[in-house]
């Protein structure tokens, strides 16, 4: 039985509520070992505990302030320093259940960001959340879309050691200055159908690689949920770029998980 572990996941969306059970369900059968929650907000901070307390040792959460924060289903904007404030005091509550601080980041997609103001407002919220992940002891669970290279010369700079860059969309030769820095990428089920993916995974030392579903985005068909199951299809794509079997990606990306997230060895057994 292969054995998986999702790092970076959004259980708690409302994607889910009417059939978590299911998803849960289909998860293990799929040899899922473990799915760590990321949030976005913090008006979603107490779902996730919720959930990882509803399924322990199972759903393992981190709490964040995402880069980009939704204003209507229409609107977004940049995070802010007071996104941040709201969130503190309820990561505060929760620190000694979390694996990671995230998902926390920098995101310059041209429709979210208009100016440098907003891009600064990021770094601070981005900093900041650096220096609780250390004070705790945390790996961050990083986004960096469209913004790869400050993404990685700015956890560099704060002296972060331990992160995770999800869903990565930059060069493979700014991934590889992640890498020299003790980085992983974790490589969602839109492999099959992105070839900055593929690229980026045949530069990647399977070593620096875990999984990640990015539920319910980022799966193997456009504009269809994607779910935890669907973990396997990443680790079949990257067999097939490496050159490897499904059981050795397998075995190096969960290996690679429990080292950057020590308490979920604690947790499970693989």
């Amino acid at each position: 039985m292969l054995r998986f572990i999702d790092c970076h996941c959004h259980i708690s969306a409302g994607d889910f509520d009417k059939d978590i059970d299911g998803v849960i369900e289909n998860s293990k059968k799929a040899g899922l070992l473990a799915l760590l929650a990321v949030a976005e907000h913090a008006a979603e901070f107490d779902k996730i505990i919720a959930l990882s307390q509803r399924f322990p040792g199972f759903i393992f959460p981190c709490l964040g302030v995402h880069p980009v924060q939704a204003v209507s289903p229409e609107q977004s904007r940049a995070a802010s320093v007071q996104d941040l404030d709201a969130a503190l005091p309820i990561i505060e509550k929760y620190k000694d259940q979390l694996v990671a601080i995230g998902e926390v980041g920098l995101d310059f997609t041209p429709r979210f960001i208009s100016n440098e103001c907003d891009k600064e407002s990021q770094r601070q919220v981005l900093i900041r959340q650096a220096h609780i992940a250390k004070e705790l002891d945390l790996p961050l669970n990083v986004h960096s879309r469209s913004a790869g290279r400050p993404t990685i010369h700015l956890l560099k700079e704060q002296g972060v050691d331990k992160a995770l860059l999800h869903a990565f969309d930059g060069k493979p030769s700014v991934a590889m200055e992640g890498v020299k820095a003790g980085y992983f990428f974790s490589i969602p089920p839109s492999i099959i159908r992105s070839e900055q993916k593929q690229k980026l995974v045949k530069q990647l030392p399977l070593e620096n690689i875990c999984l990640e579903t990015d539920s319910p985005a980022l799966g193997p068909e456009k504009q269809v949920r994607n779910e935890p199951k669907n973990i396997s299809i990443s680790a079949e794509y990257i067999s097939k770029i490496k050159g490897v079997s499904v059981e050795k990606v397998m075995e190096v990306t969960t290996q690679n998980a429990l080292r950057l997230f020590p308490k979920l060895q604690l947790a499970i057994r693989p």
